[in-house]
């Protein structure tokens, strides 16, 4: 199976480190939603356009794995797939990388996911709409247990 990676970059603010100087563990939630944020633009639909059908798809599941920390002016690359998608719900899975000029390959430094539910705007569960379905299953990457984004 063909594997569609979404890429994206961003830039490390100095706002975004803690004391310790290092990017503060929920901001890595913000990278996650760049990252997806720019997927649905690009291969399916923006937000906005998906809040005028009347839904919105808010995080009901996140996980992430930390392995190396990023800092301030750091270019971050973003992969983001869509692993999994329902007539309810989808979940993306992320990987955030720093290019490392002595290594032929990027550094991992986070890798989760996010699992988001179809809601209306007074918070009632949705069906999501045959025209984001039929836009997003072709781009699904299925992973049968959690665990298979931790090896």
């Amino acid at each position: 199976m063909q594997e569609h990676i979404f890429c994206t970059t961003t830039r490390v603010l100095y706002g975004d480190t803690d004391a310790g100087g290092v990017v503060y563990n929920a901001n890595y939630l913000r990278y996650f939603e760049i990252g997806r944020t720019e997927l649905m633009r690009a291969w399916v639909l923006s937000y906005r356009d998906i809040e005028s059908l009347g839904l919105v798809l808010p995080v009901t599941e996140c996980w992430s794995r930390y392995k190396a920390p990023a800092f301030y002016d750091d270019l971050l690359t973003i992969e983001t797939t869509i692993a999994e998608i329902s007539n309810l719900k989808c979940r993306f899975n992320y990987r955030i990388l720093r290019a490392q000029e002595h290594l032929d390959r990027p550094k991992l430094l986070v890798k989760g996911y996010t699992v988001h539910a179809a809601v209306t705007r007074d918070g009632k569960l949705a069906r999501l709409p045959e025209e984001i379905l039929l836009k997003m299953t072709p781009l699904t990457q299925v992973i049968e247990k959690t665990e298979a984004l931790a090896k």
